[in-house]
């Protein structure tokens, strides 16, 4: 008995450590992985940071950035590629899902990766800079900002081969870009892999350099924690896309020229200040040409004009011109990137349902100027009533509803009970009226 107890606390004690051994071996194997996809901003940059740090906290092995970018500015790009090569964790950039690109900005951070790799049919290069508002540089600082790039990528990728570095420079000097197949021939990236699977079983085994020596990736039988973006990381993100901004834009100023019209609420206000706030944020990422703004706040001005002014439309067709105009200034001018362009359609919609937002407040408008005084004791002349005692010369009769007491008229007969008469005037609380039977007025 003493025999069997002793074996089975041998064997508990014998599974408790290969269950610690698999535990701190699994911990060993954690792939940390995030996905990020749109033109760099500093929520991106602030979202790899965080991750980073997280990896560096649970020892994970490798961390994993998914990325799919048009690119970005160029502090940001220095911002993201520090942070990279200062991790001590290793970073692989991976270039995903197919139909993902790695453009401009993105191919330097591809490069900035310890190791990197692309799925199918997917694309790296054209890294050419260009200005804030996707303008053509002049030719100097053209000259510089190229040299920059090109010193930065040949440093990044100086134990890459000579066909690498070539690729790199190619893709600042003449905007050249290439597919999977083609970066991984010239040795830009390291791998070409369609899903995380097929990625980790590369890696695994694969030696990389990171803070001065060398170091073997462990990737079998890896366990991925994937890390999400913040929910305010997300939002700012989704700020990069114009559509977004411009709508935030419009629906802003229409709510505040609702609350400045009809003041005593708040939803109206608060819904406005803070698309404004969203707005001008999503205008400080994107490269847009701010003399659009004068033309949008041109076309409001049209549009609150039309109301007080007795155009009936002219000047609010006129706005529509200048707001159409004014956004597509702001967000699609020449040089501009496509793929940070508003919709054409959506301007339009978005203009036409604005014109017709204040043209419904000029029909109101219209309405309410015209509309017969409803409320005070003027009201009532002319309006014809029912005796409901003799008038002679005082009595009472019933008007609109309202019994009013009534004073029989110089010129008029008398009118007894049951008898119509009409107010001819007011004096105080009391009318003035003249019968109307048998045709005496």
């Amino acid at each position: 008995m003493k025999r069997a107890l002793v074996l089975l606390l041998i064997l508990l004690i014998w599974i408790g450590i290969s269950l610690t051994s698999n535990v701190s071996a699994q911990s060993e194997n954690v792939v940390l992985y995030l996905s990020a996809r749109g033109p760099l901003t500093p929520a991106m940059a602030e979202y790899l940071d965080r991750a980073i740090a997280r990896a560096a906290s649970i020892e994970a092995e490798l961390i994993i950035f998914q990325l799919d970018t048009p690119g970005g500015q160029l502090d940001l790009t220095n911002r993201m590629v520090q942070a990279m090569r200062g991790s001590d964790i290793p970073i692989v950039v991976y270039i995903a899902p197919q139909g993902a690109i790695a453009g401009s900005a993105g191919m330097v951070i591809t490069l900035a990766g310890h190791a990197s790799a692309m799925a199918s049919e997917t694309a790296i290069g054209a890294a050419s800079p260009v200005g804030g508002q996707g303008e053509d540089l002049e030719e100097t600082i053209e000259t510089k900002q190229k040299e920059i790039l090109k010193a930065t990528v040949r440093s990044l990728a100086n134990e890459r081969s000579e066909q690498a570095i070539a690729l790199a420079e190619a893709a600042i000097d003449d905007a050249k870009a290439a597919s999977a197949e083609e970066a991984l021939r010239a040795g830009m990236i390291d791998f070409i892999a369609d899903d995380l699977g097929e990625l980790l079983k590369k890696l695994d085994g694969f030696t990389i350099r990171i803070g001065g020596s060398e170091r073997v990736l462990r990737t079998a039988n890896s366990v991925i924690v994937e890390f999400s973006q913040s929910f305010i990381e997300q939002i700012l993100q989704m700020l990069t896309n114009p559509n977004i901004v411009f709508l935030l834009i419009t629906i802003g100023v229409q709510a505040l020229l609702i609350e400045i019209s009809s003041p005593g609420g708040w939803i109206a206000g608060f819904i406005g200040i803070v698309s404004l706030a969203l707005g001008a944020y999503g205008l400080g990422v994107l490269p847009v040409n701010w003399f659009g703004l004068v033309f949008l706040a041109t076309s409001f001005v049209l549009f609150i004009l039309d109301i007080k002014a007795p155009t009936h439309g002219a000047l609010t067709a006129a706005g529509l011109t200048t707001f159409i105009i004014g956004a597509l200034v702001l967000f699609n001018s020449p040089g501009t990137p496509e793929f940070q362009r508003v919709s054409i359609p959506l301007v339009i919609g978005a203009g036409v349902a604005t014109a017709g937002i204040f043209l419904l407040v000029l029909t109101v408008a219209i309405r309410a100027q015209n509309q017969e005084i409803s409320v005070g004791s003027e009201t009532i002349i002319g309006k014809v009533g029912r005796a409901r005692t003799d008038i002679s010369p005082k009595g009472m009769i019933h008007v609109r509803g309202e019994l009013w007491s009534a004073k029989l008229h110089k010129n008029s007969n008398q009118i007894v009970k049951g008898d119509r008469a009409e107010v001819v005037d007011v004096e105080g609380l009391r009318v003035i009226v003249r019968s109307i039977e048998n045709g005496v007025s």
